[in-house]
């Protein structure tokens, strides 16, 4: 046990969650190509496409304009890699989700567990990271990666938290459970 008793802790950040980075990566791509056809403003011809000319022909560095945003994207990508989104800790008899800037502090109390169990989402590139939401009976906390720890109390709320260290969660959880019960 850690000399502050917490037993387990993780932190997961707003940059590694893939929708989000797919998404900025995209948007940086259309700028780069708009610098980059404002720059070749003439038509290209493909077998299967054709590119216009650009609509602006006297433009005197519009384009650049495409340039700066592009890599004002990416530099918020790289930002975004240092903010803090959730901080998942177990302590003794509860488990702390604590979430980024202005978000309330979610305290579950582990001796209202009924049951624990590991799972794993199915592949997708289209899941947003999520903090304290309220979706059909569940209560989702999930920035990253493809497994998750359901927690359902006496009341019937279920608890999803998505983790890294799926593993050390789940022991963590399940031992403070059993110490509990008994």
């Amino acid at each position: 046990m850690n000399k502050d008793g917490i037993l387990f802790e993780e932190k997961q950040y707003m940059g590694h969650n893939r929708l989000s980075m797919v998404t900025r990566y995209l948007l940086a791509m259309f700028c780069f190509i708009g610098y980059y056809w404002s720059e070749n403003p003439k038509p290209v011809q493909v077998s299967f496409l054709r590119i216009g000319s650009y609509p602006i022909q006297d433009g005197g560095g519009s384009g650049f304009v495409f340039f700066i945003v592009g890599i004002s994207i990416l530099a918020l990508s790289a930002g975004l890699t240092y903010i803090l989104h959730i901080n998942t800790k177990v302590f003794a008899g509860t488990l702390i989700l604590d979430g980024f800037w202005t978000a309330r502090k979610v305290k579950i109390e582990l001796n209202s567990i009924v049951t624990i169990r590991k799972g794993r989402y199915v592949k997708s590139i289209l899941r947003r990271a999520v903090y304290n939401l309220h979706n059909k009976g569940v209560i989702r906390f999930y920035t990253s990666g493809e497994d998750f720890v359901e927690l359902c109390d006496k009341s019937g709320l279920i608890y999803r938290i998505g983790s890294q260290k799926i593993n050390e969660l789940y022991i963590a959880l399940e031992s403070e459970i059993k110490n509990i019960n008994n």
